[in-house]
Parts: structure tokens; sequence; C-alpha cells
């Protein structure tokens, strides 16, 4: 028997560092060939990194949460044959007592495939479980962050789970046994009025804390400011409805966001000075012809920006079957780092949620981020009578190193007459 060190791959474009996000093995479980054994991430999105080899997990190499090193040692595994460790290299790395386990995958999560998935991992026999450890009441239960997740994504309190660990650690094993209680039986509070005194730790790892890092980023390296303008979406709803009632069997149902980005496409033609990414370590601004807009999603995992490519060459219907497919592709989890990568503006939107006003964080190194509220129906005086009329929001950020408050206040006016006046959009 030999030993097989799985390295840390180079991902390619220049990333010297990932972060190890989830383990779906532990040691003393047999790994096929091309079964993925862990997830990390980039910045752009979450790698798959499968097992060249057949074996026994010997070792892992770090915890989820820990960045590490591109060709920094991840995984041992014990193989038939000689292996590629040699006899005077350096000893296994430490390893918990209970590394963390296969959790639920985030579905939303991006991912880029870099190996089929093989059959599961075959488990070896369960070993004997120790006696559960007394807990008090108020004492934090010992676990790993895996566990933590698990239990938290199963509504479980880890304070009422007996963990069978060492010191009382709580094992996944633990959660099986838990889950398989009657439920009547549980020792949870069953009075909405009962006095709470537990707290959980949750680890910000993955694409949270890849999230955390952007949005601080972006707030300390831009000098943000918002404006706000209200727009009259009487006419461009009309035009919707009727687009939908005659084309929406054969070509699909339109929303807003086609249009809006459609009157942004139009209107940077006049103010090209909004339509960049600005590198403020080589103080260069790169202006671009092309419109790749950013279609802020919320996905299970968190908040990604899909990006719609050459937004200027589409029409409303190629434009609105794009930024379905990128959702869909972000909801499962199958958008690639270049799909998420590359914008050049940003449309985010809440859509019923939107609010009356927000002041949306400018995705770095973009310059500008359009954000949408919800449509009301209010009175309103049109030439001298009140009527009612539907409005909505836009409030978007700018970064004020780059645009200045007129251009921006312009550029926004602008799109408002591209979207009050709806025909306006379609003329050359």
């Amino acid at each position: 028997m030999g030993t097989h060190v799985i390295k840390m791959p180079d991902i390619g474009e220049g990333i010297a560092q990932v972060e190890l996000v989830e383990w779906f093995v532990k040691v003393g479980d047999l790994v096929s060939e091309d079964q993925v054994v862990a997830d990390v991430m980039t910045d752009k999105a979450t790698v798959d990194i499968p097992s060249p080899v057949a074996g026994r997990v010997l070792a892992l190499g770090g915890q989820p949460g820990e960045v590490m090193a591109v060709g920094s040692e991840l995984i041992r595994i014990e193989v038939e044959g000689a292996g590629n460790l040699r006899e005077d290299a350096a000893p296994a790395p430490a390893v918990a007592a209970e590394a963390p386990a296969a959790a639920p995958k985030a579905p939303a999560q991006a991912r880029v495939e870099v190996a089929a998935v093989s059959v599961a991992a075959v488990k070896t026999a369960p070993t004997p479980r120790a006696a559960p450890v007394a807990r008090e009441a108020n004492e934090r239960p010992l676990a790993s962050p895996a566990v933590r997740k698990r239990a938290w994504d199963a509504g479980i309190e880890l304070r009422f789970v007996q963990g069978s660990g060492p010191a009382g650690r709580v094992l996944h094993d633990d959660l099986d046994a838990y889950l398989a209680q009657d439920t009547s039986t549980s020792a949870a509070p069953a009075s909405g009025y009962a006095m709470r005194t537990d707290e959980q730790h949750i680890p910000v790892i993955g694409l949270r804390r890849k999230i955390a890092q952007r949005m601080q980023d972006a707030k300390r390296r831009a000098a943000h400011f918002s404006y706000v303008e209200e727009i009259d979406v009487t006419a461009l709803e009309e035009l919707r409805a009727q687009l939908n009632q005659k084309w929406g069997e054969t070509r699909g149902k339109l929303t807003l966001l086609p249009f809006l980005m459609r009157a942004m496409v139009v209107a940077l033609r006049d103010f090209p000075q909004i339509n960049v990414r600005y590198d403020d370590e080589a103080q260069i601004i790169t202006r671009f012809g092309a419109a790749h807009i950013g279609v802020a999603a919320q996905s299970d995992g968190g908040l990604m920006v899909p990006v719609v490519r050459h937004a200027e060459s589409l029409n409303l219907w190629a434009a609105a079957d794009e930024i379905a497919r990128l959702a869909n592709a972000v909801r499962t989890g199958k958008a690639t780092r270049e799909e998420l990568s590359g914008s050049t503006i940003t449309l985010t939107s809440l859509g019923a949620l939107g609010g009356i006003a927000s002041t949306p964080v400018v995705n770095l190194p973009e310059v500008a981020i359009i954000g949408v509220n919800r449509i009301v129906e209010r009175p309103v005086v049109v030439k001298g009578q009140i009527v009612i009329r539907k409005m909505m929001n836009l409030s978007s950020s700018f970064d004020h190193r780059v645009v200045d408050g007129m251009d921006a206040a312009q550029f926004i006016q602008a799109m408002r007459g591209l979207l009050e006046q709806p025909a306006s959009l379609f003329l050359e």
C-alpha cells in the first residue's frame, strides 16, 4: 500500500489562494476515482475538487473556511501500489477527531465542473458510538462547522442534541439519531412565549465570505453617492401588457428588466463615461463600447451577478431569454466564472420588495449600478389634473472618483425620458 497526496490545484487566472468551503469525505472514508472530495472557492465561483485515485482517506489538509495556497496539501489517500508520496516526505497533517463530513450542498452556488462526479463514497463500517455526555442547559455544544451548518439548515438547536464524540462533540451520526426521534418528544420549547437563552455561532465562509469582502471593499474604496429619480411607467406597463398579450405564448412573457436594460443601452450611447471599469491601482479608466450588464440575482447561497453580454445587440425577447437562462444557472449552481465576471455596469432589482428608495453598492471595478424600486399606483398631477399613474423610482449609485454628479443625474434623466416615452427605446 502507498500514499497519494492531492495538492490544491492551480485553477487558473493567476489565483494563488482559494478558500476551502466544504468536505464531502472524512478520515476513513473510501473514495473512488473522479469522486468529488471537496469544494473550494475562488473570487469568481465554487470549484469541485475530484480525486484522481481510488482509496481510503488518511488525512485532510484543512478545515472549511481556511484559506489555502495553490500547491498546498489538500488530502492524503491510501492507495494500492506505491502512491506518489516519498517515504522521507513530511508527516501527514493533523486532523480533527471528527472531520467535517458532507453537508447538503448550497444549490445556488456557482460551480466550475473540473471533473465528472462518479458514484458516491463507499463508507466504512460505523465504529461503536460512545455514550452521550451530559451537558449543562446553557453550555454551547462542541461541533464542526459542517455539523452546525447542517443543524441550522434543518432547524435543529444543537443544545438539545446529545453528542457521542470526544468531550461530547456532536457528530453527523448524532444529528441522524436526533432527526429519527419522534418529534413529539423533542425537548425544544413548545410555547411561543418561553424564555430562550440559546445562541448560535455561524462561521462566515464560502460565498457569504466573498460577498462580505466585496461589499466591504467596495464601500471602502469607492466614493459612493446615490441619486433617486421618480419615473412614470404607466405607458411602459401598457406596452409591456400589449406585447405579452400578443407574443407571450410564442416568444415568452416580458418582465420589466429587458425594457430597463434597453433604456440603459440607449442612454449609454450619450454617456459612455458611465460604462467603464476603473482600475484604481493602475489609475486607468477603461471605457467600453459593449454593454455587458450585470443583473444582480439572489440565490440560496447569497447575492450573485451573472452578466448579460453585449446587451446592446439584444432585442427585448433575446434579453429576456438570456436573463432567464443566467438566473436559472445561478439557482441550479451551474453558472460559470465567465458568466459571473466581466460586467461593465450593473442592474439590481428587488421586484415587489423593492421599497421606495435604496442605496445600492457599486459593483467594483464598475462605477455605476442602477437600482429599481417597486411600481406603485398613486395620484399625481398631470396637466393640472389629478390622475392615477403607475410610478417607480430608480435608485442608483455611482463612484464619485470617476462619475460627476451632473453626468450621473443626466444619465438617469435620459433613462427616465426613454422609459416614459417607450417608443423612443426603439428609434434609431
